[in-house]
């Protein structure tokens, strides 16, 4: 089940709020967390179990490190904490990883052992660096632990965001958790936010998607230009999917009275990888900095010892994507151009017209997308190879798909950019239109998207969400 199904819109969702505020304060925290293990329980019954043990075991661990702090027994809550994050990491490898490397064992050393087969529990990934942050920060005394499992349990477990983020850092919430209020303005606000993301992933990025499809199934016969179509309609695919659900998980945070942190800020303006990666999947880089990269010296170190933290942060930024060879590579692809940048082309980007970092970073990110959605390393090779010309530059079904294709790349070209909210803001905001007119608008605005992508999902039976797999 997915934010883009209509049993969640018009069956669970409305069911789910009807609940939550129907009951009384004091009981909805226990609403939304049932509501939360029945909406992972009903696209994953069978792992609920491990939902709940990861619940109990971090939550039992956040008490036993603050008691053992509090006692000055540093030396056991450092145990308690070492064994917390093992057994986060090992689920998380056992499902996530451990057939990549019975496969890898296998390929190296000619052995025959067998795959493990087992199907990745939803949202693993994203909930697990959510118990982790937890636990992390009541070692380091960022935070108090939180004493009641209910609450806890529905941080863990809070379906907004449950199954393809943003990661939602205890910190960020913990004020929210045990005190909210929903009033109708807040309401609004994440209705509109909801419609808009849901309107991403329904009406954009699953036509680009079917386009993707249909182009990267030529394989080793697409020309430039198909390959060239290929590669940006999954560029702006992965960008309309990932950010759309969290436009969703966002909206729907206001609906339940949380205020979850933004996961993008118009990464495809961004004037240098580096800057790139501080707009795209923000929740992912502030986790992977707060909780390796610093601890492993950042920044402070030498050159050497600084590469070798880039180097680290990166191959676990790919790895913690997929188990495949081509996330590894992808993450150690970002590796290099990142040092490379940190060495001496930021300076020289610093000076150049901001139209050169543009262009120079949407080539590389585009690049990094081919090697991302590729399968296998030799099918990123295929796809260069074609890229570069291997069957000449176009023929007659490239030129088809460009024409007829052509009007709704261009709006998604504008739509990436902060071009429409600028327009928009400055419209509504100008004074022109008055405040009834304008919440008039957008009321609008919201019903036309929601009838449209409505009708979209009655009427069509492409409708992934690229994040759950990871």
């Amino acid at each position: 089940m997915v934010f883009s199904s209509l049993p969640f819109l018009f069956l669970f969702l409305p069911l789910s709020a009807l609940l939550y505020y129907a009951a009384p304060i004091k009981l909805r925290c226990f609403v939304l967390l049932a509501v939360s293990l029945l909406f992972f329980a009903w696209g994953e019954s069978k792992y609920l179990f491990l939902m709940l043990f990861t619940v109990s075991a971090d939550y039992a661990a956040g008490l036993a490190v603050h008691g053992f702090i509090k006692k000055q027994k540093r030396r056991s809550a450092k145990v308690v904490f070492v064994v917390a994050i093992a057994i986060n990491l090992g689920l998380l490898a056992l499902f996530k990883y451990a057939d990549f490397i019975i496969d890898t064992v296998n390929g190296v050393f000619s052995s025959r052992l067998s795959p493990l087969g087992l199907a990745l529990p939803l949202g693993i990934s994203f909930y697990t660096f959510q118990a982790m942050s937890y636990v992390i920060d009541v070692y380091r005394g960022k935070c108090e632990p939180q004493r009641n499992y209910i609450k806890f349990a529905m941080y863990i477990a809070l379906f907004p965001q449950l199954i393809a983020g943003p990661i939602v850092r205890y910190t960020d919430i913990a004020g929210r958790i045990d005190e909210r209020s929903t009033h109708g303005q807040e309401m609004v606000l994440g209705i509109r936010r909801f419609a808009v993301g849901l309107g991403k992933k329904v009406l954009l990025a699953n036509t680009v998607g079917a386009l993707y499809e249909t182009l990267s199934s030529y394989g080793e016969e697409m020309t430039v230009l198909t390959a060239l179509l290929a590669a940006v309609a999954y560029t702006f695919q992965i960008y309309f999917d990932f950010s759309g659900y969290s436009d969703m998980a966002i909206g729907l945070g206001h609906m339940f009275g949380f205020d979850f942190p933004e996961n993008f800020k118009y990464p495809y303006e961004a004037v240098s990888i580096t800057d790139f990666w501080r707009r795209w999947h923000i929740t992912l880089s502030s986790f992977f900095k707060e909780y390796v990269y610093i601890p492993l010296g950042g920044s402070r170190c030498g050159p050497a010892r600084r590469t070798f933290n880039l180097f680290v942060v990166w191959l676990l930024t790919g790895i913690w994507h997929g188990a495949g060879w081509t996330f590894a590579v992808w993450g150690l692809y970002f590796f290099a151009i990142l040092s490379l940048e940190k060495a001496f082309l930021l300076k020289w980007l610093g000076k150049a017209p901001r139209f050169i970092g543009r262009v120079y970073s949407l080539a590389l990110i585009v690049m990094g997308w081919i090697i991302f959605s590729s399968e296998s390393l030799s099918d990123v090779g295929v796809f260069l190879n074609c890229l570069f010309g291997a069957n000449g530059f176009a023929d007659d079904v490239s030129l088809y798909y460009l024409f007829t294709n052509i009007l709704p790349l261009l709006v998604m070209t504008v739509g990436v950019t902060h071009i429409p909210s600028k327009i928009s803001t400055r419209l509504l905001d100008s004074g022109k239109i008055g405040r009834k007119a304008s919440a008039a608008i957008q009321t609008a605005g919201v019903a036309v998207i929601l009838i449209m992508s409505t009708a979209f999902i009655a009427g069509d039976t492409y409708n992934p969400f690229l994040y759950f797999r990871f």
